[in-house]
């Protein structure tokens, strides 16, 4: 349990979490939500294409999936490459602490993976468990929710070839948005390419990044 109410996991024998235990919604949704998804819908989109590196709980998802109601019309692709089984995602509260129509976060996990599945007339979700360099698209991406463990549990996600291949997955305007606002993840997203900006972070933590293309 989180100081927001909400759950998290943690990783088994590590101190590493899913989310903030400061908040877990509280974080995905100033990281994620207001930083990122309605920062794009600003913008003269149809549909936003979102590509997400970690689908983890499905909560940035349900997030998403509640913004489109009242944004634009989402296509969100999540890769996933270990992904939690039921008996620990059906345990997750989300769905009590969000106003949302039972059974969506359910159906965001039981959803095929692999191919386009209509969530709502509104999301449409396509889970990979594919890797990133392994993955072809039929569209190109507008907005990146880098979700993925940190640079110590996972430092091969954070180098500059990694989001040198991100790059070329999306337009000329996209945008990337993390938790993460280490020096080594700056460096190696301007080495990258990105225009990186430096954010308040949520409540317990400073700061979170911001890149542009």
């Amino acid at each position: 349990m989180t100081d927001d109410g909400s759950h998290t996991l943690s990783l088994l024998n590590s101190s590493e979490c899913y989310h903030s235990k400061h908040g877990a919604i509280q974080e995905s949704n100033h990281v994620f939500i207001n930083a990122g998804l309605k920062f794009v819908s600003n913008r003269s989109l149809n549909k936003i294409n979102i590509l997400e590196i970690g689908f983890g709980t499905g909560l940035n998802a349900f997030l998403s999936l509640h913004e489109s109601q009242l944004t634009h019309p989402i296509h969100y692709t999540s890769i996933e490459p270990f992904p939690i089984e039921k008996s620990i995602w059906s345990r997750l509260n989300y769905e009590q602490q969000l106003t949302v129509k039972k059974g969506l976060f359910s159906k965001l996990h039981t959803s095929p993976w692999e191919k386009d599945v209509e969530i709502t007339p509104l999301f449409t979700l396509l889970k990979t468990k594919k890797i990133l360099e392994q993955s072809k698209f039929d569209r190109l991406f507008d907005l990146v929710y880098f979700d993925a463990f940190s640079p110590d549990t996972a430092p091969d996600l954070w180098k500059p070839e990694f989001f040198t291949v991100l790059k070329n997955k999306l337009h000329s305007d996209s945008v990337l948005v993390t938790y993460c606002s280490k020096g080594i993840v700056k460096q190696a997203l301007k080495s990258a390419g990105f225009y990186v900006k430096r954010l308040p972070g949520p409540p317990g933590k400073w700061h979170m990044l911001r890149a542009s293309l």
